[in-house]
């Protein structure tokens, strides 16, 4: 598989993480929670639409006015002046987010309500109160207990004259508010209070929005068919609100359509507010709160400025704005933690501990209505194609890059791509992940690369492993898998065992053969020498033509290491055997030499090339060695230094030579076998051996002649005796000058 082709698999691997994550419960509430908080708290505070403005009834005004920090205990006819000098600055809408579900006493009521009639614009908060009722069979059978929301309205006298009611159900602590309702579907549907505020605000373009839903709809219009006074007058506003959602939620068309018309609507204010209010009921029935920013981010007023406001327009105190066409949300918003009853832990929860205020939270929802700009999620279509086209660019750039530069370049990717969502959530709302593709997507891109190449370079260092070690000892391809830049580093010093074999009438048999043959051939031979070799330990070195240089290695000299050599050349003489039984027409012999002694070991040459070869005298004289039985006749030979104290081994000693090229004579020992296969015959042959060899040594030719000429003709065959036999009637006829130790002496390989 190619790196761009394992790049795109990491990358499709990566967006299908980030769509399941993103479409899960899990992953959106890590979005919910971080995700969102995060594009918040970059964007910052955001001006709040002018429009907008909340009453506060807070600490300073019952200071002010000498009252108990508590609305519910004031009197009532302070709200009731409140509301004539709103009506008279100019104000759209009065919402009162306050709760007055029992009676004070009636002189304030009656002000309060009265004040409320005249004024045609006010809207009160119901009080959602949750019930647990206990049912089952009357036999006991089964029991269970249901949930019921139920509403409190403000006292008859409120009830009868506000233009209508509304609750605004929020979550308390632990949850940190995000969302709010436009339709409380646990509550029968009930529509909330901005919803309902608005609709109340709406009415200033009542008129036009009929007459484009009739052209858009032609089912029965209901209360449709009553004029905004009519409405406001009967108390059905909360009716029309329900009326119109229903309308909207069983045609779905009709809203595009009434919005594709608004296109070329002529006033910017209408259209505005006409579209804001096609949106509200085209909408889900929960929506996420577009904060501001921190409490008193949406203009606030004190509840006493407004309550000593003189005349209208707010001309009789300058610390008064103007208050017309504005929708005004009157509450509790107090600016100290302590004294907060009607907080709730939002983003923009300062670190001292204040939280937003209901009012606020209100107001807000209000002002996204009005501004057309809640939080919106992204679709499921675009959140795929996001995290897909991120996994993408995440998987090539994590694959095809080294870990630093790839590591870079996606925190590069990180920043743009959330310089991006901030920009389209400060512009409309819109909301793109942040958590999963920076978080997750991003890191498990990187680090799945980083894994996925570690076991490629595993999987290429055990290919290229088993290929040098075709080569090479096991202990130089570790080495050079470790540090490949170490390989033209200087050999060592070391002690061991060299064993080189050669193969009998090779040239001969080379030209008998078709190359492709003598290939075949040849690798069968190498198979069958090479494991006794690798049996005992030893490491196979160099390989020339027909020939083979083992070795067996040690820091120093070592008993052990010369037995399994010892043993290797006798058992890779019997291998050959089998192979000559196994092998049709053809037979072979293959001649060994074994010597032991100090060597250089290492990576041997210059430039670009370099062999693992020893380097020394000794392997000069395991090859004199190997030669050496050519003229003995025989085919496992071995250095004294190779077999002293070797046990187990039973050894035939053939004398000492001095081997062509070599200036130290080497006494040479033969193989014959291990001591627990000898034969009666290769004992004998050994015991008559030796006492001829001695002969041999103290000049005593006849004798010499007449023991080597008794092993050949008891015995068989024998090639040292032949060679000692020939050699005697050399040195009758030119005896070896005195003094002689017995050295023999080799003018030829």
């Amino acid at each position: 598989m190619s790196k761009l082709l394992k790049s795109v698999v990491l990358g499709l691997v990566a967006g299908v993480l980030g769509i399941v994550l993103s479409l899960t419960a899990f992953g959106h509430s890590m979005e919910e929670s971080l995700g969102l908080s995060m594009l918040f708290k970059l964007r910052g505070k955001r001006e709040a639409p002018p429009d907008v403005v909340v009453v506060n009834i807070d600490k300073a005004s019952s200071d002010v006015l000498n009252l108990p920090n508590r609305p519910v205990d004031w009197p009532r006819a302070l709200h009731a002046r409140v509301i004539e000098n709103l009506v008279s600055a100019g104000a759209e809408v009065i919402v009162f987010d306050v709760t007055f579900d029992e009676e004070s006493d009636p002189w304030n009521d009656r002000v309060f309500a009265e004040a409320v009639r005249k004024a045609r614009n006010v809207v009160f908060c119901e009080f959602l109160k949750k019930e647990i009722v206990p049912f089952g069979k009357p036999n006991g059978g089964f029991s269970a207990r249901l949930d019921i929301e139920e509403l409190v309205p403000p006292i008859p006298p409120l009830a009868r004259h506000a233009a209508a009611l509304a609750p605004f159900p929020l979550p308390k602590l632990p949850f940190r508010v995000n969302q709010y309702w436009t339709f409380k579907t646990s509550a029968g549907d009930t529509p909330t209070l901005p919803v309902v505020a608005f609709q109340v605000y709406a009415f200033q373009v009542h008129d036009e929005f009929v007459s484009l839903l009739r052209r858009h709809y032609r089912g029965d219009p209901g209360v449709l068919s009553l004029d905004k006074d009519e409405i406001l007058d009967s108390g059905r506003v909360v009716e029309l609100v329900t009326a119109v959602r229903e309308v909207f939620r069983k045609n779905p068309g009709v809203a595009d359509s009434m919005l594709a018309e608004l296109n070329g609507f002529p006033d910017p204010r209408k259209r505005r507010i006409l579209t804001a209010l096609i949106r509200m009921y085209q909408g889900p029935d929960s929506r996420y709160l577009n904060f501001y920013g921190p409490s008193r981010t949406v203009t606030t007023v004190p509840y006493h400025k407004v309550l000593y406001m003189s005349g209208g327009g707010g001309d009789g105190d300058d610390e008064v704005m103007d208050f017309r066409g504005k929708v005004v949300f009157v509450g509790q918003a107090e600016t100290l933690p302590y004294l907060q009853k009607d907080g709730f832990y939002t983003v923009f929860t300062t670190s001292d501990g204040l939280d937003l205020n209901g009012v606020e939270i209100a107001a807000t929802a209000f002002a996204n209505i009005l501004e057309d700009m809640h939080v919106r999620p992204a679709d499921v279509s675009l959140l795929a194609a996001v995290a897909v086209t991120f996994g993408l660019l995440l998987g090539l750039a994590a694959f095809v890059l080294p870990f630093i530069p790839a590591a870079v370049f996606i925190a590069a990717i990180n920043v743009l791509y959330v310089y991006l969502a901030l920009d389209r959530f400060s512009v409309d709302g819109s909301w793109y992940p942040l958590v999963v593709p920076c978080l997750i997507q991003s890191p498990a891109s990187l680090f799945g690369a980083v894994i996925w190449k570690h076991v490629d370079a595993g999987r290429e260092k055990r290919k290229i492993r088993r290929a040098i070690s075709y080569y090479l000892p096991e202990e130089i391809v570790d080495a050079l898998i470790r540090d490949m830049s170490d390989v033209s580093a200087e050999g060592r010093v070391v002690s061991g065992t060299c064993l080189y074999t050669d193969l009998e009438h090779y040239t001969s048999l080379s030209e008998s053969m078709e190359p492709d043959e003598l290939g075949r051939f040849i690798q069968r031979y190498y198979e069958t020498i090479f494991g006794p070799v690798k049996r005992y330990g030893g490491v196979v070195s160099n390989v020339f033509a027909d020939s083979m240089l083992a070795l067996w290695v040690s820091a120093g000299p070592d008993k052990l290491q010369r037995e399994n050599a010892c043993l290797a050349a006798i058992d890779l003489a019997d291998a050959v055997r089998g192979f000559n039984r196994s092998s049709e027409g053809i037979r072979i012999s293959t001649r060994v030499g074994l010597h032991f002694g100090s060597f250089l070991l290492g990576n041997i040459g210059a430039i670009d090339h370099y062999e693992y070869r020893p380097i020394g005298d000794i392997v000069n004289t395991t090859a004199r060695i190997e030669g050496l039985n050519k003229h003995l006749g025989t085919y496992l030979l071995a250095s004294e230094e190779t077999v002293k104290d070797v046990g187990g081994i039973q050894t035939r000693e053939l004398g000492t030579f001095l081997l062509y090229g070599k200036a130290k004579p080497v006494k040479v020992f033969e193989l014959v076998n291990r001591v627990d296969r000898v034969t009666e015959r290769q004992r004998a042959i050994c015991s008559s051996f030796a006492e001829a060899l001695d002969a041999f040594r103290r000049r005593q030719w006849e004798y010499a002649m007449e023991r080597f000429d008794d092993i050949i003709r008891k015995h068989g065959e024998d090639g040292p005796s032949g060679f000692y036999i020939e050699l005697i009637s050399r040195y009758r006829r030119n005896p070896p000058p005195e003094p002689w130790e017995g050295v023999i002496c080799l003018e030829k390989k």
